[in-house]
């Protein structure tokens, strides 16, 4: 578990994560969402001890990162992608880390397969692409066999098969009971891994909710061969397609039960449903740090 107790960070005047509280459970995939300049790396890196919070406290498995005995078995983290020595190859880069935590030889072989990566890892890690540089990255961050793991952006150069496998692993490891706490701006993906969504603005929390709850929109979608005295009774109905409403603030009973008294034949009711970016716009609306003009 990674818990965040009133987590602050300030550089200067500018406070960057501001008095954040959380609880990222085991046996759920949590996606981390916010604007550019919200907080999201600065977190990451204080749960890691690489930042040092103002106030408040970030702790892994109850304990400060810097305590953990044997880090790498307790939280595995890729943070940035590109962070390997570009003279050494990806075995080498990964024996290195096994090294420094006793974890046997035999484990950075099980990893690199894990990750398509044995076929690239007698090459210097300075020639691989980012999708590659990546794969080394979330081996990297398996190596320990961890309780947690914390992804920041973990599909960026990833081709279509790397980017449903990655989702397929980290749905995986939680299904396990493991801990997964990860950040993306890929909208579209977060819908399909994450099971709980925390978004941040401005280092303030936003938002904390399943991701059944952002996803189910205010309204209902009715459906039928003669719908328009619907539309004229609901100013607020949109056709969204023909023969199809939308109507937003009321639920699929009020509406069927105008539709019946108006003698109206419907072919389909059901609650409307919002896209994860409709409703990440909508949280974020007042707390985008670099606004641009269309």
């Amino acid at each position: 578990m990674i818990s965040l107790h009133g987590l602050t960070k300030r550089f200067g005047a500018t406070t960057a994560v501001d008095d954040l509280t959380l609880e990222i459970t085991p046996g759920l995939v949590t996606g981390f969402l916010g604007p550019n300049g919200a907080g999201k790396s600065t977190t990451m890196r204080m749960i890691l001890g690489l930042d040092t919070p103002t106030g408040g406290a970030a702790l892994v498995d109850g304990r400060p990162y810097v305590e953990l005995v044997h880090p790498l078995r307790t939280i595995g983290a890729l943070l940035d992608a590109k962070a390997v020595h570009p003279g050494r190859s990806g075995r080498d880069h990964l024996r290195a880390m096994a090294r420094s935590q006793d974890i046997p030889y035999a484990r950075v072989e099980e990893v690199l397969a894990m990750t398509g990566m044995s076929d690239a890892a007698r090459r210097r890690a300075g020639t691989y692409s980012l999708g590659m540089s990546q794969r080394l990255g979330i081996a990297g961050a398996l190596l320990g066999d961890p309780r947690a793991l914390m992804l920041d952006e973990p599909v960026n150069g990833l081709d279509p098969d790397g980017v449903r496998w990655i989702r397929t692993l980290l749905r995986g490891l939680a299904a396990e009971g493991r801990t997964i706490f990860v950040s993306s701006h890929l909208m579209s993906e977060m819908e399909l891994t994450a099971d709980r969504l925390v978004v941040i603005g401005r280092g303030r929390l936003i938002a904390d909710e399943p991701m059944a709850n952002l996803l189910s929109g205010s309204g209902t979608v009715v459906s039928g061969p003669a719908l328009e005295p619907l539309a004229e009774a609901l100013p607020s109905a949109t056709w969204t397609a023909p023969g199809e409403l939308t109507v937003p603030g009321l639920g699929p009973e009020e509406v069927g039960r105008r539709a019946y008294e108006m003698g109206l034949m419907l072919h389909g009711l059901k609650p409307a449903e919002s896209s994860l970016e409709e409703s990440y716009m909508r949280l974020t609306a007042d707390s985008t740090e670099f606004g641009a003009r269309a």
